[in-house]
């Protein structure tokens, strides 16, 4: 044990006596593997930074451990056969539906309603196109995950006596109470005057759809406005674990509700967060297996480089490894130097391209505002592919150095 390690200790110490000794032929030798490894965990950081934006947009926009039932409703893409199978399958649901499910589910920690349409606002001059009422249950917030700035939601008292309030969103809140305190103000919604009882906080864009051109009011004040479609039932499950059973006891007090029987498909669809998630992990995963692969090619050009050095550096040392083997250096150790100087080249041009890639994500964080996280896998990827290549890259010069003739290598002064 002790001689292996005097022998490895040794065959690293001569390597790195190497590098050192050319330290500007080692760094532009290194520039392919720098570039190509910070490359691929950039990437890397890219495809986790989206993964994380997303499913933090997502938690935003539907919160955490939340299940939706509507009449058309999939977490994948339709065809069209499907949307028609759908259309004329599925009942439309009914507020009697939502009391059902929020009476017999007994898994749901939360059971809400909404119903939501677009209408155009127009008071004092001020015209805001395009915003969504969301007719709500007063346990939407809790649902959804909602955070009130200012003010409050609606109350169970409001939707069951149909009160003329509303919540704001952020953008009509700027649009129509720039700069005045718009609690206990009214906002004429189809020309009904809404009192104005709380402000939700400002929630941003998901994919170009602005969060804040929403306006909530009681769901039942929405069905007496808009009419009565489209409502959908939202659930909560009390904890990630216990996600999936209250779904399927949701799902199931549905079909009990609708008379199903067993052999026949739901008539209502069924969406929920963890699919979305699910999607969306499948979405950047199939990014990063097209994208980190084309990435990779850098560091095989970077290896490709590592090679011509090392044969060079064969060549200049023909005299020393003469006289090592005259002196008694085996094959295998001579084979072994040369491996792990070119791992050891490699390794160092993978920790150097970490740290460019730390400095590049660092400053697209700053700048842009999106979080890109370097994770420990693609750390490892791409030290550990780094030295693999640089050991690839060195073997066949390293095979050239321990096949050389002692008595030729020593006739050799260059």
């Amino acid at each position: 044990m002790r001689y292996l390690y005097s022998v490895y200790a040794d065959a690293a110490r001569i390597a790195l006596q190497s590098i050192l000794a050319h330290k500007l032929r080692a760094f532009l030798t290194l520039i392919g593997i720098i570039i190509g490894v910070a490359a691929v965990v950039v990437v890397g950081a890219s495809v986790s930074g989206l993964n994380t934006y997303v499913t933090d947009r997502v938690a935003k926009l539907l919160g955490a451990n939340h299940f939706m039932i509507a009449r058309i409703a999939s977490s994948k893409r339709l065809s069209d056969d499907e949307f028609e199978q759908m259309n004329r399958r599925n009942k439309r649901l009914n507020w009697d539906d939502y009391e059902w499910v929020k009476e017999h589910c007994a898994a749901c920690s939360e059971v809400g309603a909404e119903v939501g349409s677009q209408t155009d606002l127009k008071q004092d001059g001020i015209e805001f196109p395009g915003a969504i009422v969301f007719g709500v249950t007063s346990n939407m917030a809790e649902i959804e995950d909602k955070t009130i700035v200012d003010g409050r939601f609606i109350s169970a008292d409001e939707v069951t006596r149909s009160a003329l309030v509303c919540v704001l969103g952020g953008d009509i809140k700027e649009k129509f109470f720039p700069n005045t305190e718009p609690i206990g103000q009214t906002l004429k919604v189809r020309g009904l005057p809404m009192r104005v009882v709380g402000v939700e906080e400002k929630r941003g864009a998901f994919f170009g759809d602005s969060l804040d051109r929403h306006i909530y009011i009681p769901a039942t004040t929405h069905l007496q406005i808009f009419g009565r479609n489209g409502l959908q039932i939202h659930g909560k499950a009390p904890t990630r674990d216990n996600f999936q059973p209250t779904i399927e006891d949701a799902r199931l007090t549905m079909r009990n509700k609708h008379r199903l029987k067993g052999n026949e498909e739901d008539d209502f669809g069924l969406v929920n967060v963890e699919e979305l998630n699910n999607q969306i992990d499948q979405f950047t995963g199939s990014i990063a297996a097209v994208v980190v692969p084309i990435t990779l090619i850098t560091l095989v050009v970077g290896g490709i480089v590592v090679m011509n050095i090392m044969l060079v550096s064969v060549t200049e040392r023909t005299f020393e490894i003469g006289l090592r083997k005259a002196v008694g250096a085996t094959r295998k150790q001579i084979l072994m130097q040369f491996l792990i100087e070119s791992g050891m080249l490699c390794a160092f041009g993978g920790v150097m391209g970490l740290l460019v890639a730390w400095g590049v994500t660092t400053l697209i964080t700053a700048l842009a505002g999106i979080t890109m996280t370097i994770t420990i896998g693609y750390i490892l990827l791409a030290i550990i592919v780094s030295s693999v290549i640089g050991m690839i890259a060195g073997a066949y010069p390293a095979f050239k150095a321990a096949r050389l003739d002692p008595i030729i290598a020593l006739t050799k002064t260059t």
